[in-house]
């Protein structure tokens, strides 16, 4: 039987020393911690876990530490996805060879397909392995939206997708994912990628979020949820309320990755926020410009 995923998942940021190495010690330090704090699972090697910086071996010693270490203790899901779909396969049996819980696997993002294109890409990756597999949908990052109806066609097709991240500006095509493919797929999981669209998506059937705030204030998304869940819908909007502010600190810097392990950081995370180019280091002014927003929604 398949792990129904819900709840808070963090998509993992890699913690990497000055050399570009992945970091055992701090790598676990984060995995205790986000655990400790009540995670519904983790996401490695997602857009924040910068698999798009990183060759296929380094990608693979990630998938194979983090798993290990969390050893069944919460449900592991690894990013897979590339623009090169004979790699997506390598890197998707790779997962399911080191007992990953399932793989997130995002649409390519150089060349525009057709949706035949699409359906074969995703249809081979499912194919591949018998792990349950997410969708992965960030239509400003790849240039290219994944339907209602084209995620639909492919749960119909592949028992083993189930689920997606949805990465999208309107919370309409959440709710148009949802009521397409649920309507259909009652045990299909819908997640919001953004912060501020976790309410939306639960209130409208959805099933939790894979936010990067999770990173470094995984209380206020799990607390929204576990609110949301215990049908205390006044808690849940208070908490949501500093949920939806938390977005505004990721426009420091583009990626943002290295704002969230700053974030991760200040607030007492002993990490180093090394992160692989073309990121950079976040600036000292940008470093206090974030602490002022924490701050400000009292989480510094």
């Amino acid at each position: 039987m398949m792990i129904k995923f819900k709840g808070i998942i963090p998509p993992v940021s890699i913690i990497l020393n000055e050399q570009g190495k992945l970091d055992t010690k701090g790598m676990a330090l984060v995995i205790d911690h986000l655990i400790d704090a009540g995670v519904d699972g983790l996401f490695f090697l997602g857009s924040g876990g910068e698999f798009t910086q990183m060759s296929a071996a380094e990608r693979k010693e990630v998938a194979e530490f983090t798993t290990n270490y969390v050893n069944k203790r919460v449900p592991v899901l690894i990013g897979t996805g590339s623009s090169n779909t004979r790699e997506a396969i390598l890197l998707s049996k790779h997962a399911e060879e080191i007992g990953a819980d399932g793989i997130v696997v995002i649409n390519p993002y150089y060349w525009q397909l057709t949706e035949v294109n699409l359906l074969h890409h995703f249809g081979d990756i499912a194919n591949s392995v018998q792990l349950p597999v997410l969708l992965y949908n960030f239509p400003n990052l790849t240039g290219q939206d994944l339907s209602p109806e084209l995620v639909l066609e492919l749960a119909n097709q592949h028992d083993n997708i189930v689920g997606i991240k949805e990465t999208v500006e309107s919370v309409s095509h959440i709710r148009d994912i949802i009521f397409t493919v649920k309507a259909e797929h009652k045990d299909f999981c819908v997640f919001s990628g953004f912060d501020d669209h976790l309410l939306n998506t639960l209130t409208l059937g959805g099933d939790g979020a894979i936010c990067a705030s999770a990173n470094f204030a995984p209380e206020v998304a799990i607390g929204t949820y576990q609110a949301y869940v215990a049908k205390d819908f006044e808690k849940a909007i208070e908490l949501h309320r500093t949920l939806a502010l938390l977005p505004t600190i990721y426009k420091l810097d583009s990626p943002f990755i290295n704002v969230v392990k700053e974030a991760m950081k200040l607030r007492g995370l002993d990490i180093s926020t090394h992160v692989l180019p073309p990121s950079g280091k976040l600036s000292e002014e940008k470093v206090k410009e974030l602490a002022s927003i924490l701050k400000s929604v009292k989480l510094l």
